[in-house]
């Protein structure tokens, strides 16, 4: 198979718009998790997951409408229809789905016959190919429905890896630059000013960004090759692989000692700061259910005690484990 290229090509503006996604974008790694569903067995990171995600799904029911209905519609290293990763899943899980729910008859219709050269389409998406609006329904309920189940047991993990990635491009960004920033975002896409180019799975592909800026969207997912939208008018998103690092640390065998020790928050908050090299206020009110003042306060008592630093960069706070704090959580486990 001849390797594709895409080229992102900036302006000045562009680079001046450039932004990193702020929470797990749940609809593109529904896609890229059907990807890695339809992969054979093996022994990879991700073969277990497959296995028992196959049985999650086989126990609620799910499984053949998986098959019939939403895997047709993502198939390997090939075009897949831009209504199912809408941009409005930036600002979460239920914006997502509701526009997917909503998506113009037309639109459905229009890419699904762009998909038809790269893939079949079966029968079971004969209603969504005719654009019935209960069939999109639908598929905005079985795609929520997967999510549920796929990603139930796995999305601590998720969230943990992805803020990792997030906070190491914030701080790149914040102490070197854009530039920097964009140079490092991963061994199959390099930054030749004013073009950021990369491996591809489709062939040749160019977006020009023309001063919309750029979505920087690090995915759990996403194996292999970067990702773009395929219709240049939307939204300019680059959806690319992280590296998956250690779990979270976590108390060994018996009750935890630290909630006793901090309250149950702080513990939880210098936790989230010890799994990752840098975090921010709100990836830890996100990350332990806190509201952003609380999460705050609670990583200001923090710092006083030595725990954690606390350094300001722009707009954002990121914190990091002291030696002092990485003693304790270790005396602890």
């Amino acid at each position: 198979m001849i390797k594709g290229t895409l080229r992102i090509v900036f302006t000045g503006e562009d680079l001046a718009r450039v932004r990193i996604a702020s929470r797990l974008d749940i609809m593109w790694e529904m896609v890229l998790s059907l990807h890695t569903l339809q992969r054979p067995g093996g022994t990879g990171a991700m073969s277990g997951w497959r296995r028992q995600v196959r049985a999650d799904l086989a126990e609620a029911g799910l499984l053949t409408p998986v098959r019939e209905k939403l895997v047709p519609l993502a198939p390997i290293k090939a075009y897949f229809p831009d209504f199912l990763t809408p941009y409005e899943s930036t600002n979460g899980f239920q914006q997502g789905l509701d526009v997917l729910a909503d998506t113009p008859s037309a639109r459905v219709r229009h890419e699904l016959d762009q998909l038809r050269p790269h893939a079949p389409v079966p029968a079971t998406l004969d209603d969504l190919a005719r654009g019935s609006r209960h069939a999109i329904r639908d598929l905005a309920r079985l795609s929520e429905r997967y999510c549920q189940v796929a990603f139930g047991s796995r999305r601590t993990a998720m969230e943990h890896t992805l803020g990792r990635e997030r906070a190491r491009l914030a701080r790149l960004l914040t102490d070197q630059g854009v530039d920097t920033m964009l140079a490092g975002l991963g061994p199959s896409i390099r930054w030749r000013p004013p073009v950021l180019e990369t491996d591809y799975a489709t062939g040749r592909y160019e977006i020009h960004l023309r001063g919309r800026g750029l979505t920087l969207i690090p995915s759990y997912f996403g194996r292999f090759t970067p990702v773009a939208m395929a219709d240049p008018s939307l939204p300019p998103v680059l959806v690319f692989p992280t590296p998956h690092g250690t779990p979270e640390p976590g108390p060994g065998p018996g009750p935890d000692p630290l909630p006793d020790l901090l309250g149950a928050t702080r513990a939880r908050i210098l936790r989230c700061i010890a799994a990752t090299t840098g975090c921010t206020t709100s990836e830890l009110a996100r990350r332990t259910g806190a509201s952003l003042s609380s999460a705050s306060a609670h990583a200001q008592v923090l710092q006083r005690a030595g725990l954690i630093t606390s350094t300001r960069h722009a707009n954002m706070v990121i914190h990091q484990l002291t030696r002092l704090g990485g003693d304790l959580i270790h005396r602890q486990q």
